[in-house]
């Protein structure tokens, strides 16, 4: 896409992003050109050149998403990742309008699934996500029952689509939520969106982690259980990755993989019938969200899966 100065713009998006521009106290008065960042399936993302010296990656909220992203905790978090030494430079974040500003990375690229293929990037991949768990707790506790609980009543409120086998699903859930709650969860700080392109990539595979729009404290396993979901790793693939990450496998932590990957298809799939009520993002939720609650049911289904929940 071509750059634009300010104001060129010839749409809403446009302006969205002009009128953020004017409200940077560090540019005013500078030259500011700009251009759309493909990706993102909640918000638009722009690249900002500021008199040609420096770019930036700049995150406009999207329509609705206030409904599910507390901005300032995903502030917090991207702060904590840049501590972490595994996040981009935060560089500003406006409050009011919930738009975070961090340099543009050169150098590195979002990944791909196929990037996981190989081991130096899974393994690379497991210490980044590792030190970002492993640092102090942040403001925000949401667990993935917590969240799933949400989305379930915020497509009543908005009247989404809600599937014919919902009643099952939610027993599923509870049956979930009830063994682990009685095992008992190890809160730490969680990305909970840990889909390939939010692991940028560079030539010699080293990883940074972006996008902490739904970081809150949450059960350990469910970092590595959805990251497995989304890159549909092999179950070898996988236990090499929990040793990775634990220094061991055993049947209590393959369990809590299982079962919190059905969980994380089941929350997506809700996710996906908000955004299809609410917005205004050219993307197909409705495939997205049918596609997460087949797969959830796979393991919802399973014969192991009340094996699973007595080994938590």
């Amino acid at each position: 896409m071509a750059w634009k100065r300010w104001g060129e713009g010839i749409d809403e998006s446009d302006w969205a992003i002009e009128a953020v521009l004017t409200e940077v106290p560090a540019w005013s008065g500078r030259l500011a050109r700009y251009r759309p960042v493909a990706g993102g399936l909640s918000n638009s993302n722009w690249r900002v050149s500021i008199d040609g010296d420096r770019d930036y990656f700049v995150k406009l909220p999207g329509r609705g998403t206030e409904m599910f992203i507390a901005r300032d905790a995903a502030h917090e978090a991207s702060r904590r990742a840049e501590a972490c030494g595994f996040g981009v430079e935060v560089v500003d974040f406006l409050p009011e309008r919930g738009v975070e500003i961090f340099a543009f990375v050169e150098g590195f690229r979002a990944s791909s699934n196929l990037d996981f293929l190989r081991g130096s990037v899974r393994r690379n991949a497991v210490a980044a996500l590792k030190a970002f768990n492993d640092s102090a707790p942040l403001s925000l506790t949401k667990t993935i029952f917590d969240q799933i609980s949400e989305h379930v009543a915020q497509v009543a409120a908005v009247g989404g689509r809600v599937p014919s086998d919902h009643a099952f699903l939610m027993r599923r859930f509870e049956e979930a939520k009830a063994a682990f709650l009685a095992a008992g969860l190890d809160l730490v700080p969680c990305m909970n969106d840990t889909l390939a392109g939010n692991f940028m990539l560079d030539t010699d595979d080293r990883i940074m982690l972006v996008d902490f729009e739904y970081a809150a404290n949450n059960e350990r396993s469910y970092e590595l259980a959805l990251w497995f979901d989304e890159m549909g790793f092999e179950p070898d693939v996988e236990r090499d990755m929990i040793e990775a990450y634990w220094g061991r496998v055993d049947p209590g932590l393959e369990a809590r993989i299982a079962v919190l990957k059905a969980l994380a298809d089941l929350k997506w799939a809700t996710w996906a019938m908000i955004q299809e009520a609410v917005s205004a993002l050219d993307f197909d939720y409705r495939k997205y969200g049918t596609w997460k609650h087949r797969r959830a049911r796979t393991l919802f289904h399973h014969p192991d899966w009340h094996r699973w929940l007595h080994r938590l």
